[in-house]
Parts: C-alpha cells; sequence; structure tokens
C-alpha cells in the first residue's frame, strides 16, 4: 500500500494526513503487481532472523514506486513477485505491519478469501479480555487492534448496532473493571458498539463425547462470529493463543467444574468440535512472554481455523508444541501472505 497525493503526484509508503508540498489528503493506493530491481543475500543468523540464507528484496511496483521485503526464496532481478493466496478455509494468512494496522488486518483477511458483510449482519467479536491492565502490558487485546478491527467492519457495510464486543471474567473481578483498564470499553463508547458480559446471558447446554457443554447463545444467534485473541508466549505449555481465547465463551462455573476431571488442553480440543465457523484475526503485533518481556513482531494473522492458526504461530515462535496442536501437521496448512521462514524467531522462553 503506498499514499499519493492527487495533486502533485508525491507519494509514501507510510499514512500521512496532508501532503507536505500541497497540503492535499492523500489517497491510498495499492500496488497491482511487483517485479524485483534488486536482491542482497544475508548468510549470518539472528534471534529475528534465525534461518539462513534469506533474500532481502528491493520490489519495484508499476509505478516506479519501491519497497523492501525480505524472502527465504532466491529470485534473479526482473522476476515478477506474487504473493499467495488461498481460498481454503484451512488457509492461515500472515501479514506484516509496516506503518499501518488497518491496512494489515484488510491484507490478512483478503489473503483467506476475503469477508462479505452487509448492514443485516449481526456480528459478535471475542477479544482476550482477562486482566486489569494498562494496553501496554499485552495482557489483553490492544485497543487499537479492536477498533480497527471495528471500522473494517463497518466500512465492508456492517452497522454498528449490528456489532456487539463481548467477554466474560473467570476470576472475581468484574468484566467491567478489565474493559476500562484495558481502553476496550473506551473504544467501544466511541463507536457506539454494544458490550455484553456473557455470564450474565444464556447458556446452551450441548452434550458430547461424554461432556456437557455450556456455551454463551450469543455463539449461535449472531451470522459472524470474529475470535480477536492477543497472541502470547508460555514458558509451560509453548504459547497462548486463539483456541484458549474460546473458552471466555463457556459458562465459568461449568468450565471450571469441567477441568476437575479433565486436562485443560483436552477441553480445547473438545470445545473446537461444537463450535461454528470462526474467524480469528490475531494480535500478533507485540508479544508478551511469560517473564512479561515482549518481542515487536508487527503481525497480523488471520483464519477460519483456529487451531492451524495456533499452529502456524508455534511455528513462527519455534516454541514446543502443547499436547492439543501436536497432531496438527504443519505441512498441510495453506499459508498466504508471508511466509512462515520470512517472519520466524527465538522465543527463547526461559
Amino acid at each position: 500500500m503506498f499514499y499519493q497525493c492527487p495533486n502533485c503526484k508525491n507519494s509514501w509508503q507510510y499514512p500521512v494526513e496532508k501532503c507536505l508540498n500541497c497540503f492535499q489528503k492523500p489517497k491510498q493506493i495499492e500496488s497491482k503487481t511487483f517485479k524485483i530491481a534488486g536482491i542482497s543475500k544475508v548468510i549470518i543468523p539472528s534471534s529475528l532472523h534465525p534461518k539462513t540464507p534469506y533474500y532481502v528484496l528491493l520490489l519495484e511496483n508499476e509505478s516506479g514506486q519501491k519497497l523492501i521485503q525480505k524472502s527465504m526464496r532466491e529470485y534473479k532481478i526482473g522476476d515478477k513477485y506474487e504473493l499467495k493466496l488461498s481460498n481454503d478455509k484451512k488457509a492461515v494468512s500472515i501479514w506484516r505491519v509496516k506503518y499501518d494496522i488497518p491496512e494489515a488486518i484488510e491484507k490478512a483477511v483478503s489473503l483467506i478469501g476475503g469477508l462479505k458483510v452487509n448492514e443485516s449482519s449481526k456480528i459478535l467479536i471475542l477479544p482476550t479480555l482477562i486482566s486489569v491492565s494498562h494496553p501496554y502490558f499485552r495482557e489483553n487485546t490492544h485497543p487499537e487492534v479492536l477498533k480497527e478491527v471495528i471500522k473494517f467492519l463497518i466500512k465492508r457495510g456492517a452497522k454498528p448496532e449490528n456489532i456487539k464486543v463481548a467477554g466474560q471474567s473467570f476470576t472475581e473481578t468484574p468484566i467491567e473493571a478489565m474493559a476500562k483498564k484495558s481502553q476496550l470499553l473506551s473504544v467501544c463508547l466511541e463507536n457506539k458498539i454494544n458490550c455484553l458480559d456473557l455470564g450474565k446471558g444464556n447458556f446452551k447446554r450441548i452434550e458430547k463425547e461424554g461432556l456437557i457443554f455450556e456455551i454463551s447463545e450469543e455463539v449461535f444467534k449472531n451470522d459472524l462470529l470474529i475470535n480477536l485473541p492477543i497472541l502470547k508466549l508460555d514458558s509451560k505449555i509453548g504459547l497462548k493463543g486463539t483456541l484458549e481465547n474460546l473458552i471466555r465463551l463457556w459458562k465459568k462455573e461449568s468450565f471450571l467444574g469441567q477441568k476437575y476431571l479433565y486436562d485443560e488442553e483436552d477441553l480445547i480440543l473438545k470445545l473446537k468440535t461444537i463450535m461454528p465457523e470462526i474467524l480469528t484475526i490475531a494480535d500478533g503485533t507485540i508479544i508478551q512472554k511469560s517473564n512479561k518481556q515482549s518481542v515487536i513482531l508487527d503481525l497480523i494473522l488471520a483464519s477460519f481455523n483456529p487451531s492451524n492458526l495456533d499452529r502456524v504461530f508455534a511455528e513462527i515462535a519455534m516454541v514446543p508444541l502443547p499436547k492439543y496442536l501436536k497432531s496438527v501437521k504443519i505441512e498441510e496448512i495453506p499459508v498466504s501472505g508471508r511466509e512462515i521462514g520470512e517472519v520466524q524467531f527465538e522465543a527463547n522462553l526461559l
């Protein structure tokens, strides 16, 4: 994505409010084709680029504008550079946030087939909301990511009054306190979005494979369910991600009761089998580790298959697989956008 002044045709890779030359508002211009204008081969690894060799490409679009891109593939100058797209529901898209979170969200969703909504679509968004903490601690979904997902939906025709943001506290701390401190509540108020405490709503009882699930009725009352987790790393299980966030749709008392009988990772796997189709847009901009250190990855991942997204994230972070992901084979997951090798890093969990 480039930003170009409609008057003097100056352009930038990053969003600017006004052209520095004639003060007009620049327009977004999406490049359709790129060719390789230059190549550098890198053979020395680093923590954020552990696999070598890799290639730094100078890409040039149809208008002569240039940008830098990392690639694990070797190209020749003059070759055409194309992104992988997939309409497979098992696919996971990976996109790097350079300057513009809205562009990254839009690109990540488009790379897995896009999203169709209209003014009658009823949408439920489930962010990670688990603690009373400021956004910079990265315990909860970042408010900017929630804000841009809401704008993305409205831009495509959804009505604000048909969008709900939901959560449920699994501790003694009220969900309202979490929503306020995390600034997710202010995002909802600014955009006139309804907020729901799932713990105060009704639940649907489902029996399957000897388990009793009590799942929020909101899951089945809406046309689109968007899982909006923040990705984290954990020294015990490797990662905390998309499937774990879906537990907040389970009635608190019912889930905690089942934990006495079953392992939590087993419950995560069982929950997946009764859920309707879910679009996951994962916040991987800044990854928090167990020791509270953070790694800036600037990634947005998207998929209609939450376990595949978790598996791809585990491969990106190069961490041991939790039990619920060991049966998911990475080679069977279609990946679109950026390749896994381009964004891998050494997590170093200890």
